[in-house]
């Protein structure tokens, strides 16, 4: 397989940048892996906590997060990766805010729902 064309580009940074941006990266795709098994475990192990579409909506919404934290993944690493070896500053991301609330949203919602259910 060819490499990106953005690794021919700037120099190679040291070793140890890229491997804890390497390292984030894997981290982004355990959340990832976490969040949709979650979504999984919500559907099948509680199926009482809410109406069908209601625990369905929450599962099918939580399994999109997890599957666009993982494709971000990729990206998040490729521009980090470029930003050195280009001397860049490193790229800002907004989806770190945008994660947080939607966690923080789905753990509210759920809270409630195990509130009721109780």
């Amino acid at each position: 397989m060819r490499e990106p064309e953005w690794r021919q580009r700037g120099s190679a940074p040291d070793y140890r940048f890229s491997l804890a941006n390497e390292r984030t990266f894997l981290a982004w795709i355990r959340t990832s892996l976490a969040i949709l098994a979650g979504a999984v475990a919500i559907d099948q192990l509680t199926p009482d906590i809410a109406p069908a579409p209601v625990r369905i909506g929450l599962c099918v919404m939580l399994a999109i997060v997890g599957a666009v934290l993982a494709g971000q993944a990729y990206a998040r690493w490729s521009a980090q990766e470029q930003a050195m070896r280009q001397e860049r500053e490193l790229p800002h991301s907004w989806l770190l805010i945008g994660m947080t609330i939607t966690v923080a949203s789905a753990a509210a919602v759920f809270s409630v729902l195990i509130l009721l259910a109780g």
